[in-house]
């Protein structure tokens, strides 16, 4: 785990606890039902950064007997999880409170203080959510944003980029609901204001579990890095057949690497084993997030394989 995706975690924590406060005593003051969802959208937001920093801790023990791997998988778990509180509680609540405002509508106090903490949440948020990127783009690759994002293996980073997009949404459309209820005096615009706010939080649940999902269950490493690792090996003189490397990210800075190769049948075995030695080091020297090599070695004649672009799935 970055340290980089860690600082990004600890403002959003900061930025999102001082603003469900402040947004807290504003629906109180002007009975706002969209600035009551954005303050429960920030709740949420606060405890899922405590979720992330909580995988993250656990995710960095190392391995045991029952975990021979380590435990660096946790913090796709606890990812996982922020996704379905973001669901339920952010986009569930959202939504309850917008139908229930328009069930039981209530006309609108004075919005200044609405006004106020919803431009003073967009400019923390909007901090937070450059940072963040910013983090990002320091370790993404040649893609398009949205490609590398929806590609990346740090949940430090999309997480609250995720959380973020969606807390910059949030604002705008209260902004636009409390607008428009104070100024044709109809509740009915800052309940539906509610109601958006939560579709926006379920559609970015959505893409956070599909993203958990596939690092949970053993997501490959970049094409680029599973390309370099094959044309790196099987440059080798020695190496006569080699197949397709399989790879799965055991935490996002840790790759487990697994080779199939046929070496010269010429070859001794204390020769066998330091061409192996030497493939281990010049893969973890140009690959340092390659953590764990398991070389599956034959001594048969073999021939030249090249590279088939078919199985990438």
């Amino acid at each position: 785990m970055t340290g980089n995706s860690k600082i990004a975690i600890y403002g959003a924590l900061a930025a999102n606890l001082a603003i469900a406060a402040v947004k807290f005593v504003a629906a109180g003051i002007t009975g706002s039902s969209a600035m009551l969802s954005e303050g429960i959208h920030s709740t949420v937001d606060t405890g899922n950064s405590l979720l992330l920093l909580l995988g993250m801790r656990r995710s960095q023990r190392p391995p045991d007997r029952g975990h021979p791997f380590g435990h660096g998988k946790e913090i796709y778990f606890w990812s996982l999880i922020v996704a379905i509180l973001v669901f339920s509680l952010g986009g569930g609540m959202s939504i309850y409170e917008g139908i229930s405002h328009i069930q039981h509508p209530q006309v609108m106090k004075d919005p200044f203080w609405n006004y106020v903490v919803l431009l003073s949440s967009m400019v923390f948020e909007g901090a937070s959510l450059v940072y963040a990127i910013r983090q990002f783009n320091k370790s993404r690759g040649k893609l398009g944003f949205f490609q590398e994002l929806s590609m990346s293996k740090d949940p430090g980073l999309f997480a609250v980029i995720y959380e973020e997009s969606a807390a910059i949404a949030g604002l705008t459309i209260a902004l636009i609901g409390v607008f428009l209820g104070h100024y044709f005096s109809n509740p009915m615009y800052d309940a539906v204001a509610s109601i958006l706010i939560g579709v926006v939080l379920v559609f970015v649940a959505i893409n956070m579990v599909k993203e958990s999902r596939g690092l949970l269950v053993g997501e490959s490493a970049d094409y680029g890095v599973v390309k370099g690792v094959y044309d790196l090996v099987n440059a080798e003189a020695n190496v006569k057949t080699l197949y397709y490397p399989l790879t799965m990210h055991l935490a996002p800075e840790e790759i487990l690497l697994a080779l199939d190769v046929e070496f010269d049948k010429a070859m001794t075995v204390n020769q066998l084993f330091s061409e192996i030695d030497t493939l281990e080091r010049k893969i973890k020297e140009k690959y340092p997030a390659i953590k764990k090599i398991y070389i599956e070695a034959k001594n048969f004649g073999g021939r030249q394989r090249p590279w088939v672009d078919e199985a990438v799935d």
